[in-house]
């Protein structure tokens, strides 16, 4: 302890005379407040480290102020500290060591949500539902998602054994898995949705997302496809180049792609289209929503602005910003936002401005008197500040109450596995759908399960009885309240099969993910999704595909 005291001393005023020098050398009263503040920092870090009455971890207390600090400019400039290093590249580059599953927490229990198809998990056996209880030995009820995800990771060619309690089982079942380099990919699901008709979906733009496209649209040519769906539903970005690869697939070379600016030179750029186009004709339809973000805004405004795709679903997140990584010292990283984006007409859809905030701190969006408008290369109309807007606006049917409350309290989730050990096997996922017999048996398991949940109007009638507890009006209103609760008691108990569609649905992609996993949820969806049933349409009429792209 005395030895890193001597040393964190000596570290402290090697930089109280470095930012004291940089002080000197420079007039600029900018200077001078940097190293000034360097220095109150350094001196108050130093001392609560000395007398602060509990003992201190200064990684962590730095870690914390660090984090603090950055908090003030945008949510996507963050510290990396050496220890979440092998996070980020994960992040980055979608590859890791270890079973190749999504875990998560199901009331206090860590359980599986989706084994990759063809990586250890799926090949040792592990299915959906299983809940995690012994890794290598170690007992982890109780610990947390990310306690466990770093226990299945390690080396490729590293064993691991788990135990696992599973549905209909009474004890535990083990498994030795071997670890495997993990490239999760960018394309988990390509197929044809008609007979003309090809689906792909990208999910991050993380290392060959734009090879994993070449290849999913040479595929799809193959099997007859001649005409696209390209979904970015979900898709929050990630890397810059491939978002410029991925639009070069579609556009002629030489063509704009991006321009980001920056404070900085280094982050000025003008980036083109450089490689011979993969296909500037097919016809196309873009799926987006409120979480398509970053990259995936690059891609979906750069095929709008050249007019290149029709744009169909919900507005984008409006994410212009993008970020760049430093290394710094003891092997950890800095991202911070270095630059904004403009896409060819000259936008950029970021519709935040984290640099100016209400007298509460809060940041707001753009508003709408303050977007300027822009035009696509056939003169249509577009604005900055918003996000992407689609073409074709697709109504945001949000969930219903119970439909939200199934989900939270993982009822479908439960059900679909207990229908799994049930039912050796399905129907193909884009045809099965459950029959009204057993949407009856579901209800009756529901109710079994004490299922309950609130409506908004309820939420509200409790504080407006809150309200009254103290007023002499309550007692002459009771009756009348209490009749109000006995008619939403029986308009909640109708609610489960007046959303009857809407609630097979869900329950149809959930099992379907049981015996097909991922492509079992995205094939289960295609008749029910209205934003494929728009694209469908669309690209089915020549006329009203080319009317949407026109001059306006």
């Amino acid at each position: 302890m005395k030895k890193f005291l001597v040393r964190y001393r000596l570290w402290a005023l090697l930089l109280v005379l470095f930012t004291g020098f940089v002080a000197f050398r420079s007039p600029s009263k900018r200077y001078f407040e940097i190293a000034k503040n360097l220095e109150i920092f350094s001196a108050v870090f130093s001392e609560v480290n000395r007398t602060y009455v509990d003992e201190v971890d200064p990684n962590r207390l730095m870690k914390v102020g660090i984090e603090a600090m950055l908090q003030e400019l945008d949510p996507y400039t963050n510290y990396i500290p050496e220890d979440k290093i092998e996070d980020f590249r994960f992040i980055s580059t979608g590859q890791y060591g270890g079973i190749g599953s999504v875990i998560g927490d199901r009331e206090g229990k860590i359980v599986v949500l989706m084994p990759y198809e063809g990586f250890p998990a799926d090949k040792a056996g592990l299915k959906i539902g299983d809940e995690l209880v012994q890794i290598d030995g170690i007992n982890v009820e109780g610990k947390t998602t990310s306690d466990i995800s770093s226990l299945l990771k390690g080396e490729a060619g590293t064993t691991v054994d788990v135990k696992v309690r599973r549905y209909g089982q009474q004890d535990l079942m083990p498994f030795t898995l071997t670890r495997e380099k993990i490239t999760v990919n960018n394309v988990p699901y390509y197929g044809m949705v008609s007979d003309e008709v090809g689906y792909f979906r990208l999910t991050t733009f993380t290392d060959n997302a734009s090879k994993n496209i070449q290849d999913a649209l040479e595929n799809l040519k193959k099997m007859g496809a001649k005409k696209v769906v390209f979904d970015l539903r979900g898709n929050g970005g990630g890397l810059l180049r491939e978002a410029i690869d991925i639009s070069n697939l579609f556009i002629p070379k030489g063509s704009e792609v991006v321009s980001t600016k920056g404070k900085i030179e280094k982050a000025n750029a003008t980036h083109y289209a450089n490689r011979s186009p993969f296909d500037t004709e097919i016809p196309m339809a873009i799926l987006t929503d409120a979480h398509s973000a970053s990259a995936s805004e690059i891609v979906s405004g750069v095929l709008q602005d050249y007019d290149r795709a029709v744009l169909i679903g919900n507005k984008t997140y409006g994410k212009g910003l993008v970020q760049a990584t430093f290394g710094t010292v003891y092997n950890s990283q800095l991202k911070v936002t270095t630059a904004k984006y403009y896409i060819p007409s000259g936008r950029c859809i970021q519709a935040i401005d984290y640099s100016k905030r209400d007298k509460d701190g809060n940041v707001m969006r753009t508003p709408d008197s303050l977007l300027v408008p822009f035009k696509t290369a056939n003169g249509r109309v577009v604005y900055d500040g918003e996000g992407i807007t689609p073409d074709i606006q697709v109504n945001d049917e949000s969930a219903s109450a119970v439909l939200s409350a199934l989900s939270a309290e993982h009822l479908l989730f439960d059900y679909a596995t207990k229908y799994f050990y049930e039912h050796k096997e399905i129907s193909p996922a884009r045809e099965f759908t459950l029959t009204d017999q057993e949407f009856e048996a579901f209800l009756v398991w529901v109710d079994a399960q004490g299922f309950e949940y609130q409506v908004g109007a309820e939420k509200e009638l409790e504080e407006f009885e809150k309200a009254l507890a103290d007023d002499s009006l309550s007692v002459d209103l009771k009756a009348e309240l209490a009749v109000i609760h006995q008619k939403l008691n029986a308009t909640k108990k109708g609610g489960l099969k007046e959303h009857k569609k809407e609630i097979i649905s869900a329950l149809n992609r959930e099992i379907a993910s049981r015996y097909y996993l991922q492509k079992g949820i995205i094939e289960s969806s295609f008749s029910s999704d209205p934003d494929m049933q728009t694209a469908l349409r669309v690209l089915g009429d020549e006329a009203e595909y080319s009317k949407v792209l026109a001059r306006k």
